[in-house]
Order: structure tokens, then sequence, then C-alpha cells
């Protein structure tokens, strides 16, 4: 009777023990559940209130203006919730924590655009106004027009791509406003405009091909980084002359990452995207874009650099007669710009324009990587200062002889002077 007892005290405890971290469980598992509940929908009214605009391209450069079709949302879809939460998130106090991007008001901006009347360009998605900050600095403000639906997934892309991208051959995101109905992006100020404006404008600065040759390059370093040092990696999408600005020392900058993708989401669109001219015939039939689609752009825009002449008035077709003669390797004077009056090295003309021909192949596979393309350049550059700098020492050298001989001719007239008189009177 005794035992039955105890048997009947140990079982009731085990019960009670039970039953009490089964309550305690529950109460957590509630309290979490709704702790993440709040989180969502808090993040969901925050997204609802920052308005989600621009597609990014940098200071006074010719906007993004010949976007084909519309895509289909699908390859953004994936990680739209997650970006939403993420620029729900953004906003605290002045500064976009996330990624250390300033908020403006819209009086500043008022006030540094003078009530936005310094327009420099305009492109499909918004005007373009050069601002003087309070604080003294020089940027560019670009405005989404307000009946613009493709600039909302162009903004998150930027915001979410230049907030963590940082390259000295990619613009610079300084800021954002989102005020009165408005959305804006601040960038640093280019001065020197966009490529194009400078091989298509007779107002602007010829580029002489030296200058050609260091702008390819610094580009090339831009989706360098973009392929193989960001993390995960990037592609442009978007590769062309209009999209490449120049900062006062004529260095290029790669601009307008609203089109741009991260290679871990989904490459498959339903609709083309981009510009034609520069984009990739593999990417146009099997609407799946990757690293060498932004290579093929790269050639024709290497090729533009050559020829001056725009990839949407038959540059390809042009440059494709010019291969029949020079199997892809040497003799490609015959497409270099006229502007140039024959001032180019024909050597590093030659191995640009093999370069860019290889980033053109119709097959992805035999394009060389960005990798390669700024080891082929550096190397080009390096050839060229050696030259220089053997030019320079052969300059020299008869210089030197003369002023020996002179000093020999001198001294010689002084020691027959000597002899002649030898008291010197």
């Amino acid at each position: 009777m005794r035992g039955e007892s105890t048997g009947l005290i140990i079982g009731l405890s085990i019960g009670v023990v039970i039953g009490v971290s089964l309550a305690v469980a529950a109460f957590f598992c509630y309290k979490y559940h709704k702790k993440h509940s709040q989180i969502g929908n808090s993040s969901s009214r925050r997204t609802a209130t920052i308005p989600i605009r621009e597609n990014g391209a940098d200071s006074c450069s010719i906007l993004s203006d010949s976007s084909v079709g519309t895509e289909s949302p699908r390859s953004i879809i994936q990680n739209t919730s997650s970006l939403q939460w993420w620029l729900g998130g953004l906003k605290k106090a002045n500064l976009v924590s996330a990624s250390g991007i300033l908020e403006y008001s819209y009086k500043d901006l008022q006030r540094a655009t003078c009530n936005f009347t310094t327009l420099i360009g305009q492109g499909a998605y918004g005007p373009v106004y050069k601002a003087q900050m309070s604080t003294g600095e020089t940027v560019a403000v670009k405005v989404l027009a307000t009946d613009s639906k493709q600039g909302e997934k162009e903004f998150l892309t930027e915001v979410m791509l230049l907030g963590r991208l940082h390259h000295r051959n990619l613009v610079n995101l300084v800021g954002y406003c989102a005020e009165k109905n408005q959305n804006m992006l601040i960038y640093v100020y280019m001065s020197r405009g966009s490529l194009a404006s400078h091989l298509y404008n007779e107002e602007r600065e010829l580029l002489n091909w030296e200058l050609r040759v260091q702008i390819a390059l610094d580009v090339a370093r831009g989706l360098e980084y973009l392929h193989d040092g960001a993390v995960p990696p990037v592609i442009h999408r978007d590769i062309k002359s209009s999209n490449i600005l120049l900062d006062q020392s004529m260095r290029a900058r790669v601009a307008d990452f609203g089109l741009s993708r991260e290679e871990m989401v989904s490459k498959q669109v339903s609709n083309v995207q981009g510009t034609f001219g520069y984009l990739d015939p593999e990417y146009i039939s099997t609407r799946t874009f990757t690293k060498k689609s932004d290579v093929y752009s790269y050639g024709v825009l290497l090729f533009e650099l050559i020829a001056g002449r725009n990839p949407r008035l038959g540059l390809m077709e042009y440059v494709e007669l010019a291969a029949m003669n020079t199997e892809g390797k040497g003799g490609w004077e015959e497409i270099v710009d006229p502007c140039l009056d024959g001032k180019f090295d024909v050597e590093e003309l030659n191995e640009v324009a093999a370069v860019a021909h290889k980033c053109v192949n119709c097959e992805p596979r035999r394009r060389p990587s960005m990798r390669d393309i700024v080891q082929v350049l550096s190397r080009v550059l390096k050839s060229r200062h050696s030259r220089k700098h053997q030019n320079d020492v052969e300059s020299l050298a008869p210089k030197a002889n003369e002023v020996v001989i002179i000093n020999m001719n001198q001294l010689k007239g002084e020691s027959m002077d000597t002899t002649a008189d030898p008291t010197g009177v």
C-alpha cells in the first residue's frame, strides 16, 4: 500500500513537471510568433511609406532611354519581398543605416538646384540637375518622372547595389530624397559628362587616342570588379557610351545600374531589356544573360571608341566588313575614327581591336573574361609608357653629346690662346 502511494506521488510529480514544461514552451512559441508577425507588419508599413523610384544613371549623362520592352517581374519577384523589408527598415534618423546613404530633404535639394532650374540632362526616367550643397559639395540630382513605372524596380536595384558596391571606376551614390511625392537620387557630380557626348557632340573636347585607351581600361576595371570582386557578382546589363561618365581628370566610371542583376538571381527573362546595338545576340535569342553578355557589350563599346560610330547606326556591320580583311588581327586602320586625323599608334590600335573582336564573338564561351581584358589593356599602356621613356632617353642623348663637343672646342680654343701668349696679355 505504501509502495503504491509512493508510485502515485512520483507519477503525479512527473506529470506536473511535463505539464509545466509544455506550458512554458507554448508561451515562448506564442511570444516568438507574435513578435515576428509585428516585425513583418511594421516592415510592410514602413515600405509603403518610402517611395521607391529612379533608375540611377549618374550626373550629367544621357540617361538610359533605349530600354527594349518591359521585363517580366518574375526574375525580380524572388527577392522583392526581401528588398522591400530591407528598404523598409532603411530609414533611420538622417542616415540609411544599412548602406550609409544619406537622406536629403526636399527643401535642401530645392535650394541647391535653384528651385530645379539647373538642368544638365534629360532621360526617359526623368531630369538631372546640378546641385551646389550647403557643404560646398557639387552633386547631381536625378528626379524620377511622375509617370515612370519601370523606375520603381530600378530605384530598388540602384540602392541595393550601390549601397554596397564601392570602386573608383563606378559612380558613387551619396544620397536620396523621398518627399512631396518626389523621389530623387543624388550622385557625385561628373563634370566632363558622358563618353557619348565626347564622341558625338562637336562642342565637346575631342578624345585623343591615348585617352580612349585609358577610358577603355577604366571601364574594364569597373566591370572586372562587378564580375569578380563583388560578392555576389553583379551583371550590369546596359554597358554603353552614355552610361560611361568622365570626371574632371577624364577618368571613366560606369553608371546606371537600373538594369543590373546579382548573378545569384534568375538569369532567365521573358522580355529583353537593354540598348539596341549593344545587346548580346545570345541574350536576345535565349533570354538568358550572363557575365559574357556584359563582355559583348563592352566589345561593342571598344569598337565605338575606335571608330567613333554609334552602334545603333550600323557600327557592327561596319566592323564585320573590316574583319573579313583583317581576320580579327592586324589591319584595323580602315575603321579608325576620322576625327583622330591619323594620330594613333597602329600597334596599340590592332591590339585593342583584336580584343574587341574576341569580345563580340558569337559564341559566349570564346569571349575573354573582364580580368583577361584588363590584363591586355594594362599591358598596352605599360608598353606605351616604356616606349615613351625610351624615346625620351634617346632624344636627350644627342643634346648631351652636343654639350660635350662645345665644351671640348672651348677648351681647345683656350689652350691655343694660352700657348700663343703665355703672359695672357
